[in-house]
């Protein structure tokens, strides 16, 4: 049975729970990890440190009136598994609580995906190959480029997790990464440029467009066209956004906004919007965990539950949100597999996976030529959300449109909004749906998880650009 994996039995897990329950908790959770991670930076061209870690441990949680208990060891002993449900216990405060439901049999989700070669298990020779690989493109790309950082991580997580409900899930999660910064100077100018890599993926992964030499390419490629490229100009005017890296607006702008906790808080600006209008009726929202090999999918959640594909905006009405238990439950909806945590000290929270803007019906460059004057924006460095749904984003590259153009290689733009009103103002959506690079981590407190996003072609009517104002 595949909970051996951990030492244990159902009738361990059906203990623990029951002594998580003991004084008065309504509901209770184990959350069992065992990863193992390892990592190499290149710098200067030096192997500056290799990196090997193991991981194992448990969290519980325990639930009462809608406030949460967490506890969590290293120690699976009996005495270790103990101590850490009573710590998570202790939120009930005392009395007696429901008797845990018999353990159902595994839930695995869809099929494990096919993996040629887990990266996890290659000896460190490949791996340093691979970052060498990518170091000597960058080198060879231009003159002008000064100094190259390529960094290789790998895990392999595997995960537990039993309920007070009877729900006894396991997944198996690869997830392997490479990136490449790349600085180009000439004269005084000094620019960077960025690519990476990687997903749900072994070795096989980084092959064709997703190289090392192609990864390196793109990050050079950005960091030498960027010493030709002056200051956007400011003010209001049409920008359109790429597909694929303008995702991360998507991603921060109005994903996090749509995940439960917040609404039911009442802290978003979605909060009172179901089954309203959002958007203009281009626009479609989905978040899919589903993906196959994407850096943000997973087969169970952390709470295990079997995700889905998830409309969130559907031709500009609101209609659906990123759900945990804890949520569904006070908010009387159903879950939607996106209760995720960042490892086993951490109580899940809802949050996104791979989020996206779906295709629409307009071809790119009838976009571009339907822009007199504006900002085409291709790459951004991050940005800043508040509650209320106003935004500020980095443009780190772009370029201008001009009678129907892409012009001047442009930087350092700001895109200075808000959520709402550049919905509404998304007037025409291309057909050329794509993902940002798979090497994304989202932050909610204190808690980082591996995400991807992604968008098409976008136009959006009128948004104010703070650049210079001589450009």
């Amino acid at each position: 049975m595949e909970a051996d994996l951990f030492g244990l039995t159902k009738g361990d897990l059906e203990r623990a729970l029951n002594f998580g329950l003991s004084r008065g908790g309504e509901f209770a959770e184990l959350y069992f990890e065992s990863r193992t991670h390892a990592s190499i930076r290149l710098e200067d061209d030096i192997i500056k440190d290799t990196a090997e870690s193991v991981v194992l441990g448990l969290g519980v949680r325990v639930i009462k009136d809608g406030q949460t208990g967490y506890g969590y060891t290293s120690d699976l002993s009996p005495d270790g598994i103990r101590a850490a449900a009573s710590s998570a216990a202790s939120v009930a405060g005392g009395g007696v609580g429901p008797r845990a439901s018999l353990l159902s049999d595994v839930i695995r989700g869809r099929e494990q995906e096919s993996l040629k070669a887990f990266s996890h298990a290659a000896p460190l020779a490949v791996k340093i190959g691979l970052v060498r690989e990518a170091n000597e493109a960058a080198r060879r790309f231009d003159r002008t480029v000064d100094k190259v950082k390529v960094s290789l991580s790998d895990f392999y997580q595997t995960v537990l997790i039993a309920n007070s409900e009877g729900l006894l899930a396991v997944d198996q999660r690869p997830l392997l990464r490479l990136g490449c910064l790349v600085l180009a100077a000439k004269g005084d100018r000094r620019e960077a440029g960025f690519s990476g890599g990687g997903g749900r993926v072994g070795l096989e992964g980084l092959a064709g467009a997703m190289s090392p030499a192609a990864i390196a390419v793109d990050a050079a490629r950005e960091a030498v066209d960027l010493l030709e490229a002056r200051e956007a100009p400011a003010g209001e005017m049409p920008v359109v956004l790429a597909g694929g890296h303008s995702g991360v607006l998507i991603h921060e702008a109005v994903g996090h906004l749509l995940e439960a906790d917040f609404v039911r808080k009442k802290t978003s600006v979605f909060w009172n919007k179901l089954g309203r209008r959002v958007g203009s009726g281009q626009v479609t929202i989905f978040d899919d965990p589903t993906i196959p090999f994407y850096r943000g999918s997973y087969r169970v959640d952390d709470e295990g539950t079997v995700p889905a594909k998830t409309p969130l905006v559907e031709k500009g009405v609101l209609t659906g949100l990123l759900q945990d238990r804890l949520s569904a439950r006070l908010l009387g909806r159903p879950l939607t597999g996106h209760g995720r945590r960042q490892d086993f000290t951490c109580y899940p929270l809802p949050r996104m996976s791979n989020i996206y803007i779906d295709r629409g019906e307009f071809d790119p460059e009838e976009i571009i030529r339907s822009v007199k004057k504006g900002l085409y924006a291709q790459r951004f460095t991050g940005g800043q959300v508040e509650d209320s749904g106003k935004f500020t984003f980095s443009v780190s590259s772009g370029r201008l449109i001009e009678n129907g153009r892409l012009t001047s290689r442009v930087k350092q733009a700001t895109l200075i909004g808000s959520n709402l009103d550049i919905l509404m103002k998304m007037t025409m959506v291309g057909s050329d749906l794509a993902f940002s690079l798979q090497t994304g981590t989202c932050s909610k407190e204190g808690q980082d998880v591996p995400v991807t996003d992604g968008c098409p072609t976008l136009k959006i009517s009128s948004l104010t650009v703070g650049g210079s104002l001589g450009a």
